[in-house]
């Protein structure tokens, strides 16, 4: 199975739609019982496309719905990231190829590649008959699921998503699938059957090196708020840009509040290295909680009466590295439901205090510093190692992206 083209196809605009209909769901006892029903109700096809999808109870639920799909002919479309499904075992897969789901990889490791295998596909979607979608921040594991994680399962939030910007997200997945996978689709878009609110909604991308629609809309909406910014992420190493724009909108009267994670997250490196922004911006007015009972993993961004949802966290490695998309919508009355929600989640933080955080211990700046340097010198091989291959007259900047044949799975 070959690629057919050299890069991802740039989707060419992704406007404003009114007519949409928004739906919040929040942690996995909501949104993954509705994301398994629309599956089962598919009548034409199913399309997936999942960063972390790795065997266990729920990715069970999810291959049993998509493989009795398949079975009463609809057509199922499952794109996974090569380096975020590791955990998906060798039964799964040929469970789901053996009963006509069609099942492509993004990117497979390969030695050889270098840092082109660092480029990977971290968008979560799942799209059913051009219909209804959802995305979000979780993925297809009992990381996220009350039911089989009770004590320590992830926070995070999806949407559910009907009306005319559904056709945006269907255009981004085929334009994806057909670079990596077979068969060739090209669906219908532009039937709406289903009765959607009056809420307007665009899809944003990030599409490095092309695309930045996500943070260019986040910079261009914090400049524009008057009321409030609120973010709640996963993972914050925002651009400098970002911060600066935080700390000019807090100087000038608006709300700024940062959720960021607690102790409990995968990575605590990445927490550290966010802790290293916090002075600054709490010198300027930008209040920051920390989640406390469990690992907080959504990617949600409200300004105002904008809201942002989706797979994009405000690190630099998405930035550089990753296909991101999320869901962008403007209304007065999902943005209340969004700050309701927000709101809810302090309840179950702690607020970090400019005074008590200018005391923290000598060691805990030490361990800030650290890992502060570890990025800035990984950043620093990284960006050494992609000027000597364009610089190199027999390997040139097609080595850099050189992907090898892929096998089928």
């Amino acid at each position: 199975m070959k690629k057919r083209e050299k890069n991802i196809p740039v989707m060419e605009g992704t406007p404003w739609y009114k007519g949409n209909s928004f739906k919040c769901l929040k942690n996995g006892n909501n949104f993954f019982p509705a994301m398994l029903k629309s599956i089962k109700g598919a009548e034409k096809y199913v399309l997936m496309e999942m960063y972390i999808f790795e065997s266990g109870h729920v990715a069970t639920s999810f291959i049993d719905a998509l493989c009795k799909a398949a079975k009463r002919g609809v057509f199922v479309y499952l794109l996974l990231d090569d380096f975020g499904s590791w955990n998906l075992n060798s039964k799964d897969r040929k469970r789901l190829a053996e009963n006509g789901v069609f099942l492509i990889f993004y990117n497979p490791l390969r030695y050889g590649k270098w840092l082109a295998n660092l480029r990977r596909n971290h968008r979560k979607l799942l799209l059913i008959d051009n219909l209804i979608a959802y995305t979000g921040g979780a993925g297809v594991t009992d990381d996220f699921s009350p039911l089989h994680q009770p004590s320590d399962f992830w926070l995070d939030t999806m949407v559910e998503i009907s009306g005319p910007v559904v056709s945006d997200w269907q255009s981004s997945f085929q334009s994806i699938w057909n670079q990596w996978g077979e068969p060739f689709i090209n669906l219908p878009i532009g039937n709406h059957s289903i009765e959607a609110a009056d809420m307007e909604g665009r899809v944003a991308l990030l599409l490095p090196p092309h695309r930045r629609d996500i943070i260019r809309s986040l910079l261009k909406r914090i400049r524009k708020s008057r009321k409030r910014i609120w973010i709640e992420m996963a993972y914050f190493i925002p651009s400098w840009k970002i911060r600066r724009a935080l700390r000019k909108a807090a100087r000038a009267g608006v709300d700024v509040r940062l959720l960021l994670p607690g102790k409990q997250t995968d990575h605590p490196s990445v927490r550290r290295i966010s802790q290293r922004y916090y002075q600054s911006l709490l010198r300027n007015g930008v209040r920051i909680f920390e989640y406390a009972p469990r690992f907080l993993h959504s990617k949600v961004m409200l300004c105002d009466d904008w809201i942002s949802i989706g797979s994009s966290n405000l690190d630099k490695w998405s930035l550089r590295w990753n296909l991101e998309a999320n869901q962008e919508v403007i209304d007065s009355h999902f943005a209340e439901d969004m700050a309701r929600m927000f709101l809810a989640d302090l309840e179950e933080s702690r607020e970090i205090e400019y005074i008590n955080w200018l005391k923290r211990p000598w060691y805990v700046r030490f361990i800030e510093n650290f890992w502060e340097a570890i990025m800035i010198w990984t950043e620093y091989l990284i960006q050494l190692r992609t000027i000597r291959l364009l610089s190199s007259p027999r390997k040139g900047i097609r080595s850099l992206f050189r992907r090898s044949k892929k096998k089928s799975h």
